[in-house]
């Protein structure tokens, strides 16, 4: 594309941003939607974030990604947040507007359009979910936000586990999120779960990590999904395969949450297709074949 004095600035601002694969997903989307825009990362050093957003904003730059560290830091510095942002307290996407930037997540709308894209559904569905950090919590508003019928989060420790369920039952107005502590798996009632790996064990390069092990567990698990991508396939997406489920990982998340935040930035709806040649893009960086 050519830069020139209409381009649009657009970027991520978080501490690292070296490894990010989003300029990726948003200068592709450029191209393929024919916007004049450009996206860049930002790095922010620690104790810099105020600064960074009034500066993006004295520069108008249409819009930002957030990313660690700044996720729930971030809020403070924005004019609105969105109900959705709010409920969860963590906030990756900014849009600029007359007064300052409003604060959204994509995250979880990210996640939600990633399982529908497989074909999994959270509406009705019993749930296990893994952790009950900043990820998992984020996972658990949505379960319930989407009907889940009930979510088992199994956490280390069963008081922060129990932090989450009691902030999200009360958003929710029902007693859907059942917290109890890791070990306690064999007490899960019988049946057929979805599965959500909310947690960083087996992330790359420790690819051989797993928060649970013991293959009974997995016997419980018709479908499970990884928030971790890299690796391509994590040791808890193959120990759901081995007992007979479905496993994906997490970058068609990553994906959804882009496009979504491109599409707050420039009030369209990205083709399907379009979306499709961008995860081609990126299943090629993991040396994936579409």
């Amino acid at each position: 594309m050519e830069i020139n004095g209409k381009t649009r600035t657009c970027g991520l601002i978080g501490y690292p941003v070296e490894h990010t694969l989003s300029p990726v997903i948003h200068n592709t989307l450029a191209g393929l939607t024919g916007h004049d825009l450009v996206y860049v990362p930002f790095p922010v050093e620690p104790g810099r974030i105020q600064d960074a957003v009034r500066g993006a904003d004295a520069l108008q730059i249409l819009g930002l990604n957030v990313t660690v560290p700044y996720k729930s830091e971030v809020i403070a510095c924005l004019q609105e947040v969105d109900t959705m942002a709010q409920n969860i307290g963590a906030v990756n996407t900014l849009v600029r507007t007359p007064g300052g930037y409003k604060g959204y997540n994509t995250d979880m709308e990210g996640l939600y359009r990633a399982m529908i894209s497989e074909g999994i559904r959270i509406e009705g569905e019993r749930i296990l979910l893994l952790g009950a950090g900043g990820a998992a919590r984020a996972v658990a508003h949505l379960c319930a936000m989407k009907g889940a019928e009930q979510v088992y989060m199994l956490n280390r420790t069963l008081d922060k586990a129990k932090q989450v369920a009691e902030e999200v039952n009360r958003v929710a107005g029902r007693e859907v999120i059942c917290p109890m502590l890791l070990q306690e798996y064999d007490k899960i009632p019988d049946g057929q779960y979805l599965a959500i790996q909310g947690t960083s064990v087996g992330l790359a390069p420790q690819d051989d990590k797993v928060v649970i092990s013991d293959r009974a567990f997995y016997e419980k698990i018709h479908t499970g999904f990884d928030l971790i991508y890299n690796p391509w396939e994590t040791r808890f997406m193959s120990l759901v395969r081995e007992c007979g489920g479905r496993a994906y990982n997490g970058l068609k998340m990553l994906l959804y949450q882009g496009i979504i935040a491109y599409e707050l930035w420039n009030d369209i709806r990205v083709p399907e297709e379009d979306t499709q040649i961008i995860y081609g893009k990126l299943q090629e960086y993991f040396g994936q074949i579409p």
